[in-house]
């Protein structure tokens, strides 16, 4: 149940950052483009990035860790790549839609689920 709040809440956070963000969007304001876009992400999310993790760990470490920034880039242009409807313009805008995402999924969940780090 919890990975469908967490789909629901990438999907409503996909379908607003797409009506704010320049050179992202969705093609008519469709709400299952936002669905298929979040389920996308969290299979990508889920095989290829801890294998691009994996394969780039000394770039990582070298950076400091901000490498990653640039995996979750290329994890958002896959996903712009496989669900049609959904279009990114650029490198630079799916960092800036990867970085907004993250903080906006992150604040939505401390809030819809503030006990989960107390029930552990």
């Amino acid at each position: 149940m919890n990975f469908l709040y967490k789909i629901l809440i990438t999907t409503v956070n996909v379908f607003i950052l797409a009506a704010i963000l320049p050179g992202v969007a969705i093609e008519n304001n469709n709400i299952v483009t936002a669905i298929l876009v979040a389920l996308v992400l969290a299979v990508l999310d889920a095989v290829i990035k801890p294998l691009l993790i994996l394969l780039t760990l000394p770039a990582t470490i070298l950076t400091l860790g901000l490498f990653l920034f640039i995996i979750n880039a290329c994890i958002i242009l896959l996903d712009a790549h496989f669900v049609h409807g959904f279009q990114i313009d650029g490198f630079w805008y799916a960092l800036l839609f990867s970085i907004v995402l993250s903080f906006f999924n992150s604040f939505v969940h401390k809030r819809a689920f503030p006990d989960a780090k107390k029930s552990r």
